[in-house]
């Protein structure tokens, strides 16, 4: 036995440091980039990151109206909601989502590459997706994240 020992840090909620990140949707592909954005709000970033411990970051999504598709996406995805009644399914385009809501593009995305448990709530309550340029957080001082195409 080596005399050598590692200690495996674990995080915690008291250990947690957590910063405010600012993304700019503009001309970048939402998968792409909503994969990066899934990984820092589990905190997968961080050196310290523990699997059942929200360690993620804040992040606030800006322009979410420019995002793009590749491809045939914009035409060929849909997005379907069932409202649980008879004849409830509803199903729409990507383009017309996208011009409709934009938001709900982005956060649906994100929010299926997030754990499908009461974390993986916790951890999308942290991230803020808006159309515009314009947010309502610059008190937190968010720091601009640059994501590569």
């Amino acid at each position: 036995m080596s005399k050598l020992h590692f200690i495996t840090k674990h995080a915690n909620e008291a250990t947690v440091k957590r910063d405010w990140y600012v993304v700019d949707g503009t001309n970048q592909t939402v998968g792409r980039m909503c994969a990066k954005i899934a990984a820092m709000l589990r905190g997968k970033n961080k050196a310290y990151y523990t699997p059942h411990v929200d360690c993620g970051d804040f992040i606030v999504v800006i322009n979410a109206d420019k995002v793009i598709f590749t491809g045939n996406k914009p035409e060929d995805k849909i997005y379907i909601n069932f409202s649980g009644y008879p004849g409830g399914k509803k199903e729409e385009a990507a383009k017309n989502l996208l011009k409709r809501r934009p938001e709900a593009v982005v956060e649906r995305a994100v929010k299926g590459m997030l754990p499908k448990n009461r974390l993986g709530r916790k951890m999308f309550r942290k991230l803020f997706v808006y159309a515009g340029a314009a947010h309502p957080h610059g008190a937190q001082q968010p720091k601009e994240l640059k994501l590569s195409k």
